[in-house]
């Protein structure tokens, strides 16, 4: 996917041309699926392998890959960031358009009311598919599109712009939802919820539907989206295994983006915890991993011997404190069902003569369908997968860890009349928060393991964690005046690139510009002007690496800066060179050196450097691993 061609060519003749210098002039054109064509170029065929092969190989083309799929990955949340409703804000605020790629977006909720809100800004050159009257945009949804270049519609997908699963309402009212005041979950949660920046127009871009989201869909958005005039691009999706820089969709269209001055923001994934699991990674963009906040959920289960086990789920469901028979799910086989199967209370596993009515202990942590379906009155799900994530069911439910499941399971078998209740949540204070989350994805980057990317999200609990920390839990007050930013452009990250062994050829397919690569342009990964640092290396093998940064003062003109760098004690000597930084007006640049020398044989050593003007404290992680 490179630039879009310059001079007024048709990108559709210049495709057509390139199929048929390929594939002769018999090709059939409407094998092409779709064309990008607004913001980069590039387009959508049905080939062969071989002929995909072949297409590969012909000067003018960057990449050729398969279009596959990628998957979608609260009211307390921003003020628990230290982002009130007090805060001042800006009238600018009113102009930002934020591009939201997801499964659409449900455009007569509150949170997208568009009283007091002006005219789209006359930056915004989208439109609004209204589908027939099923989709109407206002003055907050200012654009609303949907792509679906291939496959087919599911019975519960919309033809339309709007959202039929939730996801992209959720993530577009998190973003740039307003005020509604006294919202709640029925009375679980209640607060006024808003998004982070109530001010700001959303234009929604459906890309996801119930089969998955398209990598021809995302970039069609993609290419949308930037030649509309949105400011920021907001993506939560993603796959899950790692792609070369150039066949990973999300990663193509942020690298336009970031050339058009347009920032992705993009989800880390929910593969957590184990490492090297993050499914967004590319440089130029900026991926956010998911915390806790100070509010927890629980719910209590009693059973028939009056004891009371505390699990965890948001349960608005209320049993009025009666007594239910209980029934484990390998007991509870359908016929076409084994005892194995059945235990796991998976869709169509139960029988519905033994269930209905009861309360169904399952052996794994579900969406609550199977026993739903199948009658039953509730279920406890016991397993050993962590319970820090309150999760909603569709019927009354409660979320237990091994040792008091296994108490529950005990007490089913010791009688022949196993009763249960299950209660409604109950809210409390989470002394520990923020914390990780445990499906959040970690780092590091799987294709370039020496970036530690630097997302934004709940500090962990333990330090060593560092690739679930990220950078820290954003401070949003602060985040508008840090003092100091590590900056980074398009020609940076064409060192990085060049650095990484792609050709000047190939990166002049992808910037139609003249970018070259040779010793004195070729960045290493450790000169990338990240606001972090990582290592990758070996045990006990001697380390020796310097990283160079500069910075530009965005704070006060006369400034000074301080270097204190914070290391656990041990073989490893970090210097920062000079440790002094002395700023004289706006926007002045510094560099410096980071060095790291010694040897680890620990798998994570965490450190942090942070730059002091008795105002700013301005942190970067460090890390070395192996």
């Amino acid at each position: 996917m490179g630039k879009k061609p310059s001079g007024g060519s048709s990108t559709s003749s210049l495709h057509n041309s390139m199929l048929q210098d390929a594939f002769g002039s018999e090709f059939d054109m409407k094998s092409v699926l779709c064309t990008y064509k607004r913001s980069f170029d590039g387009f959508v065929v049905q080939l062969t392998e071989e002929e995909a092969s072949k297409m590969a190989g012909m000067n003018g083309v960057v990449s050729v890959f398969p279009n596959e799929k990628r998957d979608l990955h609260t009211t307390r949340s921003w003020d628990f960031m230290g982002f009130s409703q007090q805060v001042e804000r800006s009238a600018s605020e009113s102009d930002v358009i934020i591009g939201v790629l997801d499964t659409g977006i449900w455009p007569e909720s509150e949170s997208f009311n568009d009283k007091g809100f002006g005219p789209p800004p006359r930056k915004w050159k989208g439109n609004c598919q209204t589908a027939g009257g099923n989709f109407t945009c206002n003055n907050k949804i200012i654009g609303g599109q949907y792509y679906r270049s291939v496959g087919f519609f599911g019975p519960n997908d919309i033809n339309s712009p709007r959202d039929s699963d939730g996801h992209g309402t959720h993530t577009a009212s998190t973003a740039a939802g307003k005020l509604v005041d006294r919202a709640s979950l029925f009375g679980f949660g209640s607060g006024t919820a808003r998004g982070g920046v109530p001010s700001a127009r959303i234009a929604a871009y459906k890309i996801c539907w119930s089969d998955g989201c398209d990598y021809a869909d995302i970039l069609a958005a993609f290419d949308d989206a930037i030649a509309d005039g949105v400011d920021i691009i907001s993506l939560s999706v993603g796959g899950h295994s790692p792609e070369d820089y150039f066949r990973d969709p999300i990663a193509i269209g942020a690298f336009h983006a970031m050339k058009n001055g347009v920032l992705t923001v993009i989800s880390a994934g929910n593969d957590g915890p184990e490492r090297s699991t993050i499914s967004n990674f590319s440089p130029w963009s900026l991926a956010v991993a998911a915390s806790t906040i100070d509010r927890k959920f629980f719910t209590k289960v009693q059973l028939g011997n009056s004891k009371i086990y505390e699990g965890v789920s948001i349960n608005t469901f209320d049993l009025q404190n009666k007594m239910y028979p209980m029934i484990y799910g390998g007991d509870a086989a359908s016929p076409n069902a084994t005892r194995s199967f059945a235990r796991f209370c998976f869709q169509n596993s139960l029988d519905q003569n033994l269930v209905k009515g009861k309360i169904v202990l399952c052996d794994t942590l579900s969406r609550g369908r199977g026993p739903f379906s199948a009658g039953a009155v509730g279920t406890v799900m016991r397993d050993q997968l962590p319970n820090d994530n309150a999760r909603s069911f569709p019927l009354p439910a409660s979320y237990l860890d091994l040792v008091d499941g296994s108490k529950i399971f005990a007490y089913i078998n010791s009688t022949s009349t196993p009763t249960a209740t299950i209660f409604k949540s109950n809210e409390a204070n989470d002394s520990l928060a923020p914390y990780v989350v445990s499906f959040s994805s970690r780092g590091p980057n799987p294709i370039t393991p020496d970036i530690l990317k630097a997302f934004p999200m709940s500090s962990g609990i333990n330090l060593d964690a560092e690739f679930a920390y990220g950078s820290g839990n954003l401070n949003p007050i602060k985040a508008v005046n840090p003092g100091l930013v590590y900056d980074s452009e398009e020609v940076d990250y064409i060192k990085f690139l060049c650095g990484q062994g792609y050709s000047t050829r190939f990166l002049q397919l992808v910037t139609r510009d003249n970018a070259t690569c040779s010793e004195a342009t070729n960045g290493t990964v450790w000169d990338l002007n990240y606001p972090s640092f990582a290592l990758f290396t070996s045990p006990l093998k001697p380390v020796s690496r310097t990283f160079n940064r500069t910075v530009t003062n965005v704070g006060s003109p006369m400034s000074t800066y301080t270097a204190t760098v914070t290391a656990p004690a041990g073989a490893l000597k970090i210097q920062v060179n000079p440790n002094v930084l002395s700023f004289t007006s706006l926007g002045q640049k510094l560099s410096f050196e980071l060095a790291i020398e010694g040897t680890t044989d620990k798998a994570i050593v965490s450190a942090s450097l942070e730059w002091d003007d008795g105002v700013h404290k301005v942190r970067s992680p460090i890390i070395v691993f192996i």
